[in-house]
Protein backbone atom coordinates (compact mmCIF):
# COMPACT_ATOMS: atom_id res chain seq x y z
CA UNK A 1 0.00 0.00 0.00
CA UNK A 2 1.38 3.49 -0.84
CA UNK A 3 1.87 6.42 1.48
CA UNK A 4 -1.03 8.28 -0.21
CA UNK A 5 -3.41 5.38 0.50
CA UNK A 6 -2.51 5.51 4.21
CA UNK A 7 -3.18 9.24 4.30
CA UNK A 8 -6.52 8.81 2.50
CA UNK A 9 -7.71 6.13 5.04
CA UNK A 10 -6.82 8.31 8.01
CA UNK A 11 -8.44 11.37 6.38
CA UNK A 12 -11.69 9.55 5.64
CA UNK A 13 -12.04 8.44 9.26
CA UNK A 14 -11.30 11.93 10.49
CA UNK A 15 -13.73 13.52 8.08
CA UNK A 16 -16.56 11.25 9.25
CA UNK A 17 -15.87 11.87 12.91
CA UNK A 18 -17.86 14.36 15.02
CA UNK A 19 -15.83 16.65 17.18
CA UNK A 20 -16.01 15.59 20.83
CA UNK A 21 -17.20 18.94 22.13
CA UNK A 22 -20.11 18.92 19.64
CA UNK A 23 -21.39 15.42 20.58
CA UNK A 24 -24.60 15.52 22.58
CA UNK A 25 -26.36 12.84 24.66
CA UNK A 26 -30.05 12.33 24.00
CA UNK A 27 -32.49 10.16 25.91
CA UNK A 28 -34.24 7.16 24.35
CA UNK A 29 -37.52 9.03 24.49
CA UNK A 30 -36.10 12.03 22.68
CA UNK A 31 -34.44 9.87 20.06
CA UNK A 32 -37.60 7.92 19.41
CA UNK A 33 -39.65 11.10 19.24
CA UNK A 34 -37.25 12.62 16.74
CA UNK A 35 -37.74 9.76 14.36
CA UNK A 36 -40.57 10.31 11.87
CA UNK A 37 -43.67 8.24 12.50
CA UNK A 38 -42.65 7.17 16.03
CA UNK A 39 -45.30 7.49 18.80
CA UNK A 40 -45.02 10.18 21.39
CA UNK A 41 -43.60 9.12 24.77
CA UNK A 42 -46.13 8.08 27.40
CA UNK A 43 -46.91 10.69 30.00
CA UNK A 44 -45.84 9.97 33.56
CA UNK A 45 -48.74 8.82 35.78
CA UNK A 46 -50.10 11.49 37.99
CA UNK A 47 -49.97 10.89 41.72
CA UNK A 48 -53.26 9.93 43.34
CA UNK A 49 -54.83 12.56 45.54
CA UNK A 50 -54.66 11.94 49.28
CA UNK A 51 -58.44 11.53 49.40
CA UNK A 52 -58.48 8.59 47.02
CA UNK A 53 -55.56 6.93 48.83
CA UNK A 54 -57.30 7.23 52.18
CA UNK A 55 -60.50 5.87 50.67
CA UNK A 56 -58.70 2.74 49.43
CA UNK A 57 -57.06 2.21 52.82
CA UNK A 58 -60.42 2.62 54.52
CA UNK A 59 -62.11 0.06 52.28
CA UNK A 60 -59.31 -2.45 52.96
CA UNK A 61 -59.67 -1.98 56.71
CA UNK A 62 -63.40 -2.60 56.39
CA UNK A 63 -62.79 -5.83 54.43
CA UNK A 64 -60.08 -7.09 56.80
CA UNK A 65 -62.47 -8.39 59.53
CA UNK A 66 -64.45 -10.25 56.85
CA UNK A 67 -61.28 -11.86 55.51
CA UNK A 68 -60.23 -12.87 59.02
CA UNK A 69 -63.67 -14.28 59.73
CA UNK A 70 -63.70 -16.35 56.53
CA UNK A 71 -60.20 -17.64 57.30
CA UNK A 72 -61.26 -18.70 60.81
CA UNK A 73 -64.38 -20.44 59.52
CA UNK A 74 -62.36 -22.34 56.91
CA UNK A 75 -59.77 -23.28 59.52
CA UNK A 76 -62.46 -24.59 61.87
CA UNK A 77 -64.10 -26.60 59.09
CA UNK A 78 -60.75 -28.14 58.15
CA UNK A 79 -60.03 -28.84 61.84
CA UNK A 80 -63.43 -30.44 62.36
CA UNK A 81 -63.42 -32.74 59.34
CA UNK A 82 -59.97 -33.05 57.73
CA UNK A 83 -56.79 -32.24 59.67
CA UNK A 84 -56.24 -30.99 63.20
CA UNK A 85 -53.07 -29.92 65.00
CA UNK A 86 -52.34 -31.28 68.48
CA UNK A 87 -49.90 -30.21 71.17
CA UNK A 88 -47.88 -32.94 72.95
CA UNK A 89 -48.01 -32.16 76.70
CA UNK A 90 -46.29 -35.25 78.17
CA UNK A 91 -43.34 -37.56 77.58
CA UNK A 92 -45.40 -40.74 77.27
CA UNK A 93 -44.50 -41.11 73.57
CA UNK A 94 -40.78 -40.27 73.78
CA UNK A 95 -38.52 -40.56 71.85
CA UNK A 96 -41.01 -40.60 68.98
CA UNK A 97 -42.73 -37.45 70.24
CA UNK A 98 -41.21 -34.88 72.60
CA UNK A 99 -42.96 -32.53 75.00
CA UNK A 100 -43.94 -29.41 73.05
CA UNK A 101 -44.10 -31.11 69.67
CA UNK A 102 -47.03 -30.26 67.39
CA UNK A 103 -48.45 -33.03 65.23
CA UNK A 104 -51.04 -33.05 62.47
CA UNK A 105 -53.82 -35.60 62.80
CA UNK A 106 -55.62 -37.01 59.76
CA UNK A 107 -59.32 -37.22 60.62
CA UNK A 108 -60.58 -38.79 57.41
CA UNK A 109 -58.12 -41.67 56.99
CA UNK A 110 -60.26 -44.08 59.01
CA UNK A 111 -63.20 -43.43 56.72
CA UNK A 112 -61.16 -45.12 53.98
CA UNK A 113 -59.39 -47.86 55.97
CA UNK A 114 -59.49 -49.56 59.37
CA UNK A 115 -57.22 -48.61 62.25
CA UNK A 116 -53.98 -50.59 61.93
CA UNK A 117 -51.48 -51.86 64.46
CA UNK A 118 -48.59 -49.42 64.75
CA UNK A 119 -50.71 -46.35 64.03
CA UNK A 120 -50.12 -43.40 66.37
CA UNK A 121 -53.63 -42.25 67.24
CA UNK A 122 -55.19 -39.38 69.14
CA UNK A 123 -58.31 -40.30 71.08
CA UNK A 124 -60.69 -38.81 73.61
CA UNK A 125 -60.33 -40.47 77.01
CA UNK A 126 -62.24 -37.99 79.13
CA UNK A 127 -65.02 -40.43 80.04
CA UNK A 128 -62.74 -43.37 80.85
CA UNK A 129 -59.13 -42.38 81.60
CA UNK A 130 -57.70 -39.89 84.07
CA UNK A 131 -55.72 -37.05 82.48
CA UNK A 132 -51.97 -37.69 82.15
CA UNK A 133 -51.28 -33.97 82.44
CA UNK A 134 -53.15 -31.58 84.70
CA UNK A 135 -53.82 -28.26 83.00
CA UNK A 136 -54.69 -25.30 85.23
CA UNK A 137 -58.07 -23.80 84.43
CA UNK A 138 -58.12 -20.18 83.14
CA UNK A 139 -59.22 -17.63 85.72
CA UNK A 140 -61.15 -15.21 83.50
CA UNK A 141 -63.33 -15.33 80.37
CA UNK A 142 -60.63 -13.88 78.11
CA UNK A 143 -58.14 -16.56 79.19
CA UNK A 144 -60.77 -19.24 78.62
CA UNK A 145 -61.35 -18.05 75.05
CA UNK A 146 -57.61 -17.87 74.38
CA UNK A 147 -57.12 -21.38 75.81
CA UNK A 148 -60.01 -22.76 73.74
CA UNK A 149 -58.62 -21.26 70.53
CA UNK A 150 -55.13 -22.48 71.38
CA UNK A 151 -56.36 -26.03 72.01
CA UNK A 152 -58.38 -25.99 68.80
CA UNK A 153 -55.34 -25.05 66.72
CA UNK A 154 -52.82 -27.23 68.54
CA UNK A 155 -50.80 -24.54 70.32
CA UNK A 156 -52.02 -25.33 73.84
CA UNK A 157 -52.45 -28.64 75.74
CA UNK A 158 -55.82 -30.33 76.10
CA UNK A 159 -56.10 -32.71 79.03
CA UNK A 160 -58.94 -34.80 77.58
CA UNK A 161 -57.01 -35.97 74.49
CA UNK A 162 -54.42 -38.73 74.52
CA UNK A 163 -51.87 -39.92 71.98
CA UNK A 164 -50.68 -43.56 71.94
CA UNK A 165 -49.56 -46.30 69.58
CA UNK A 166 -52.03 -49.03 68.62
CA UNK A 167 -50.68 -52.44 69.59
CA UNK A 168 -53.82 -54.60 69.34
CA UNK A 169 -56.93 -54.33 67.20
CA UNK A 170 -60.29 -56.10 67.67
CA UNK A 171 -59.83 -59.86 68.09
CA UNK A 172 -56.11 -59.68 68.97
CA UNK A 173 -54.57 -61.52 71.91
CA UNK A 174 -51.97 -59.15 73.39
CA UNK A 175 -49.54 -60.50 75.94
CA UNK A 176 -46.29 -59.65 77.72
CA UNK A 177 -43.88 -60.99 78.10
CA UNK A 178 -42.44 -64.01 76.26
CA UNK A 179 -39.16 -65.74 77.19
CA UNK A 180 -37.18 -62.88 75.60
CA UNK A 181 -39.25 -60.22 77.37
CA UNK A 182 -41.16 -59.15 74.24
CA UNK A 183 -44.78 -58.15 73.68
CA UNK A 184 -46.62 -60.70 71.55
CA UNK A 185 -49.72 -60.23 69.43
CA UNK A 186 -51.53 -63.47 68.61
CA UNK A 187 -48.37 -65.30 69.65
CA UNK A 188 -46.13 -63.30 67.28
CA UNK A 189 -43.35 -61.30 69.07
CA UNK A 190 -42.86 -57.63 68.28
CA UNK A 191 -39.42 -56.12 67.70
CA UNK A 192 -39.96 -52.68 69.25
CA UNK A 193 -36.37 -51.40 69.32
CA UNK A 194 -37.03 -48.83 66.59
CA UNK A 195 -39.49 -46.80 68.67
CA UNK A 196 -39.17 -47.66 72.39
CA UNK A 197 -37.78 -44.85 74.55
CA UNK A 198 -33.99 -44.74 74.91
CA UNK A 199 -32.32 -42.56 77.53
CA UNK A 200 -30.00 -40.10 75.79
CA UNK A 201 -27.34 -40.12 78.52
CA UNK A 202 -27.21 -43.80 79.48
CA UNK A 203 -28.43 -45.20 76.12
CA UNK A 204 -30.57 -47.66 78.10
CA UNK A 205 -33.82 -48.58 76.37
CA UNK A 206 -37.16 -49.16 78.08
CA UNK A 207 -38.30 -52.74 78.48
CA UNK A 208 -41.49 -53.56 76.54
CA UNK A 209 -43.29 -53.68 79.89
CA UNK A 210 -42.28 -53.81 83.52
CA UNK A 211 -45.51 -55.54 84.56
CA UNK A 212 -46.87 -58.60 82.72
CA UNK A 213 -50.30 -58.49 81.09
CA UNK A 214 -52.54 -60.79 79.09
CA UNK A 215 -55.57 -59.35 77.30
CA UNK A 216 -57.91 -60.15 74.45
CA UNK A 217 -59.16 -57.09 72.58
CA UNK A 218 -62.92 -57.08 72.26
CA UNK A 219 -65.02 -56.00 69.27
CA UNK A 220 -64.85 -52.27 68.62
CA UNK A 221 -61.90 -51.83 71.01
CA UNK A 222 -58.14 -51.10 70.79
CA UNK A 223 -55.16 -51.92 72.98
CA UNK A 224 -52.85 -48.87 73.04
CA UNK A 225 -49.45 -48.20 74.62
CA UNK A 226 -47.01 -45.30 74.82
CA UNK A 227 -43.50 -45.60 73.39
CA UNK A 228 -42.06 -44.45 76.73
CA UNK A 229 -43.31 -47.53 78.55
CA UNK A 230 -42.06 -46.50 81.99
CA UNK A 231 -43.83 -43.11 81.83
CA UNK A 232 -47.05 -43.96 79.98
CA UNK A 233 -50.40 -44.47 81.66
CA UNK A 234 -51.87 -46.62 78.90
CA UNK A 235 -54.00 -49.75 78.47
CA UNK A 236 -51.81 -51.68 80.92
CA UNK A 237 -52.75 -49.39 83.79
CA UNK A 238 -56.49 -49.37 83.06
CA UNK A 239 -57.15 -53.10 83.08
CA UNK A 240 -59.54 -52.63 85.99
CA UNK A 241 -61.67 -50.21 83.98
CA UNK A 242 -64.60 -51.13 81.79
CA UNK A 243 -63.15 -52.68 78.64
CA UNK A 244 -60.15 -54.15 80.46
CA UNK A 245 -57.88 -51.26 79.54
CA UNK A 246 -58.90 -51.05 75.90
CA UNK A 247 -60.36 -47.90 74.34
CA UNK A 248 -63.41 -47.68 72.05
CA UNK A 249 -62.67 -47.31 68.35
CA UNK A 250 -65.27 -44.55 68.10
CA UNK A 251 -63.25 -42.45 70.57
CA UNK A 252 -60.39 -42.19 68.10
CA UNK A 253 -60.10 -38.69 66.63
CA UNK A 254 -57.57 -39.58 63.94
CA UNK A 255 -54.08 -40.73 63.03
CA UNK A 256 -51.04 -38.58 63.79
CA UNK A 257 -48.99 -38.67 60.61
CA UNK A 258 -46.43 -35.85 60.78
CA UNK A 259 -44.56 -33.65 63.28
CA UNK A 260 -44.74 -30.03 62.11
CA UNK A 261 -43.15 -28.14 65.01
CA UNK A 262 -40.47 -27.34 66.05
CA UNK A 263 -38.80 -27.03 62.66
CA UNK A 264 -35.78 -29.12 63.62
CA UNK A 265 -38.10 -32.05 64.42
CA UNK A 266 -40.25 -32.11 61.30
CA UNK A 267 -40.75 -35.78 60.43
CA UNK A 268 -43.36 -38.33 59.40
CA UNK A 269 -44.84 -41.00 61.69
CA UNK A 270 -44.92 -44.22 59.63
CA UNK A 271 -46.00 -47.65 60.84
CA UNK A 272 -42.93 -49.56 62.13
CA UNK A 273 -41.88 -52.59 60.14
CA UNK A 274 -42.52 -55.05 62.98
CA UNK A 275 -46.27 -54.58 62.52
CA UNK A 276 -46.00 -55.61 58.86
CA UNK A 277 -44.96 -59.19 59.61
CA UNK A 278 -46.98 -61.57 57.38
CA UNK A 279 -47.40 -64.03 60.26
CA UNK A 280 -48.87 -61.29 62.45
CA UNK A 281 -51.44 -60.36 59.81
CA UNK A 282 -52.27 -64.00 59.12
CA UNK A 283 -52.82 -64.73 62.79
CA UNK A 284 -55.12 -61.73 63.13
CA UNK A 285 -57.04 -62.62 60.00
CA UNK A 286 -57.62 -66.14 61.22
CA UNK A 287 -58.56 -65.11 64.74
CA UNK A 288 -62.14 -63.93 64.00
CA UNK A 289 -62.74 -66.86 61.68
CA UNK A 290 -61.51 -69.54 64.11
CA UNK A 291 -64.79 -70.02 66.04
CA UNK A 292 -66.73 -70.24 62.78
CA UNK A 293 -64.26 -72.76 61.34
CA UNK A 294 -64.45 -74.91 64.47
CA UNK A 295 -68.22 -74.75 64.27
CA UNK A 296 -68.18 -76.10 60.72
CA UNK A 297 -65.73 -78.85 61.65
CA UNK A 298 -67.92 -79.92 64.53
CA UNK A 299 -71.11 -79.75 62.46
CA UNK A 300 -69.86 -82.17 59.77
CA UNK A 301 -69.62 -85.33 61.95
CA UNK A 302 -72.81 -84.45 63.83
CA UNK A 303 -74.73 -84.06 60.57
CA UNK A 304 -73.29 -87.33 59.27
CA UNK A 305 -74.27 -89.26 62.41
CA UNK A 306 -77.76 -87.76 62.38
CA UNK A 307 -78.32 -88.90 58.79
CA UNK A 308 -77.09 -92.41 59.59
CA UNK A 309 -79.50 -92.71 62.49
CA UNK A 310 -82.41 -91.53 60.33
CA UNK A 311 -81.48 -94.04 57.62
CA UNK A 312 -81.48 -96.94 60.09
CA UNK A 313 -84.90 -96.02 61.32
Amino acid sequence: MSYEDDRRDVRSEAEGAVPEEKQTVTSDAESSASEPGSPAPAAEPEEEPDGKRKKKQGSFLKELPVLIGVALVLALVIKAFVVQAFYIPSGSMENTLQIGDRVLVNKIVYHTRDIARGDVVVFNGLDSWDPEVRVSKPGNPVSKVVRAIGSAFGVAPNEKDYIKRVIGIPGDHVKCCDAQGRVTVNGVPLDEKSYLYTDASSHVQNKPSIDPFDATVGPGQLWVMGDHREASSDSRWHRGDRGGGTIPVDHVIGRAFVIVWPLNRIDTLPIPGTFKQPTLKTAAALAPATPLALGFLGAVPITYLTRRLRTRR
